[in-house]
């Protein structure tokens, strides 16, 4: 039996590929805004723009498509890439006494399990951050959203937001 091979955003032809992806929408704004249009990840497959990335990353492993598709569409709303891992970037802010990404907010979003919500959840977070965020990062840990991943987040935002007042 073949084992499949799936791939990570963590992996540099990957990462490439998602990059090269996500800046062509700069000059694809149709895309851009085909996918930003999309209220589910469901309505991202059936996009082109979201099928280039799928068949270019095919080239590299088995791609989860409901997964791809909740990136692709989440990526459609970053602006501009600011390498740093995703949790931090909710931890961290200008004013020191407060995180980007609240306390209670983050603790709701370690709380979600459904795609759907994923999806919409990401969306308002990404806004919340100036549609600035580390692409490679936020792209690789809602592909593989799981409760490694909430832990892994836990840890990372935790370590860096400043104290929650109780």
């Amino acid at each position: 039996m073949e084992q499949k091979h799936y791939m990570k955003f963590t992996n540099p032809e990957s990462r490439e590929i998602l990059m090269d992806w996500w800046k062509a929408l700069d000059s694809a704004r149709g895309d851009r805004a085909e996918l930003r249009r999309c209220h589910f990840p469901l309505n991202v497959a059936f996009t082109p723009a979201y099928h280039r990335l799928r068949w270019a990353l095919m080239k590299h492993g088995s791609v989860k498509d409901e997964d791809l598709a909740l990136v692709a569409g989440v990526l459609s709303h970053v602006k501009s890439y600011i390498p740093g891992s995703f949790p931090r970037q909710m931890a961290d802010s200008a004013d020191a006494k407060k995180a980007k990404v609240s306390g209670l907010r983050f603790r709701r979003v370690l709380t979600i399990d459904d795609r759907d919500k994923l999806y919409e959840t990401m969306i308002r977070v990404v806004h919340l951050l100036g549609d600035s965020v580390d692409i490679p990062s936020l792209a690789n840990d809602i592909y593989w959203w799981n409760e490694q991943t909430k832990k892994d987040w836990a840890f990372a935002y935790y370590e860096h937001a400043p104290s929650e007042e109780k």
